[in-house]
């Protein structure tokens, strides 16, 4: 199953002057990339992974959105849950993406059935387009769901995998990506029957091992499991700047920024960390990452301080800085630990009233005062909610 678009209907369930129209949702500025976009950008040419620009040069009309990944992320959980109670076991490929094993329940309900009411029950209770693909195995599933979009969903019987790929361009088999497709392109394979006709030896002689299993997934061959889903185990937030900086007072009002919020969504998610990195990327694309592990925590007080000191370690002020990220791993459930010694009820208070704020508002309806210098790097908010609507200081 694959929400269709995904991010693009979010932003559209959110916006409804967005139906209809050619949307990019990603990076807003020249360095931006697109990460999702519109059925009506897509006629232009416009694709994922496509640097905004030449993407906005191919459909000058297009409507630019930044993403916002709490939106994504809140609405991917939603699905999660709806698939988690009615399926015996299920594998969340990634954000918008599930794999589902429905053997033996041909048996109780039919497996078509069972998938289309599933379908339906999720488009009901989120309003948000899902398309399937039902097969013997992940492949030809994965092919087919993509042959069944927009909203809708296809059955490939066993026995037809073969037939069912033939007509379709190489580049539809799940690892293929640009650079193995102009190497079968260069050798005259188009369509995904030439594979099926050729000796699975000739292909790993140009391929490798990598060879042997795009032979296998032409010729519908896929004997991989479907995975039981388990919890994420980090979090992250990365910030590309519009023009490398050297401003360290704003840098260092974004990473408290990003950390904030970070912690924030471990604490909506019933999530605990005991490792925190800061990432920094210079001018010159060399990179610098260090973490540290700390108890296991969801508070603002504990972490922001870890994330401020990483910073100050790996920050070289002689060179401008491209991209700053936070990362938060080890994640494990469970609510944070009031510490009788070190945590007083006013700052516990406090956490509760931002987090019911943020709840009702918005990510970036309240933040410390200390990361407002966040919203001037580069002219743009770092984040994808409008200006805060307050700030706060643990002090006040």
């Amino acid at each position: 199953m694959d929400l269709d678009t995904f991010f693009v209907s979010v932003e559209r369930l959110l916006n409804r002057e967005l139906i209809g129209k050619p949307v990019l949702v990603g990076g807003v500025t020249d360095r931006g990339v697109v990460a999702a976009c519109s059925y009506e950008a897509r006629k232009y040419g416009v694709h994922s992974a496509m640097p905004m620009k030449l993407a906005k040069q191919l459909c000058p009309e297009a409507i630019q959105v930044k993403g916002n990944s709490a939106n994504y992320m809140q609405f991917s959980d939603i699905v999660t849950d709806i698939i988690k109670e009615d399926v015996p076991l299920y594998e969340k490929a990634s954000v918008d993406e599930f794999y589902i094993d429905l053997t033996g329940m041909d048996q109780f309900h039919g497996c078509v059935k069972f998938a289309s009411e599933l379908r339906q029950r999720i488009i009901q209770e989120t309003h948000l387009p899902i398309s399937f693909g039902l097969s013997m195995n992940k492949t030809v599933s994965k092919v087919a769901t993509g042959e069944a979009k927009p909203n809708n969903e296809l059955k490939i019987m066993k026995g037809e995998e073969k037939p069912f790929l033939a007509p379709l361009s190489v580049k539809k088999i799940p690892m293929v990506g640009d650079k193995t497709y102009q190497t079968l392109r260069h050798l005259g394979i188009r369509y995904i029957h030439t594979l099926q006709e050729m000796p699975m030896q000739m292909l790993t002689d140009v391929l490798g091992k990598n060879g042997e299993e795009i032979w296998k997934k032409a010729n519908g061959i896929d004997n991989s499991p479907v995975k039981q889903h388990s919890e994420r185990k980090s979090i992250s937030t990365e910030r590309t700047f519009d023009k490398d900086t050297i401003d360290v007072e704003r840098l260092k009002g974004i990473m408290l920024a990003i950390a904030e919020n970070l912690a924030f969504q471990l604490r909506r998610g019933e999530k605990l960390t005991s490792c925190v990195a800061v990432k920094i990327r210079y001018s010159d694309f060399s990179t610098y990452t260090k973490q540290v592990r700390i108890p296991y925590t969801s508070a603002d007080h504990l972490i922001i301080p870890r994330v401020m000191e990483l910073f100050k370690e790996i920050y070289n002020r002689r060179l401008l800085v491209r991209l700053i990220g936070v990362r938060f791993s080890h994640l494990v459930g469970g609510a944070y630990q009031i510490n009788l010694f070190e945590d007083t009820k006013k700052q516990m208070n406090l956490y509760q009233a931002m987090d019911k704020m943020r709840e009702r508002y918005g990510d970036r309806s309240i933040i410390r005062a200390a990361g407002i210098g966040a919203r001037t790097i580069g002219g743009t908010n770092p984040f994808n909610g409008g200006p805060p609507a307050l700030l706060a200081n643990r002090r006040s």
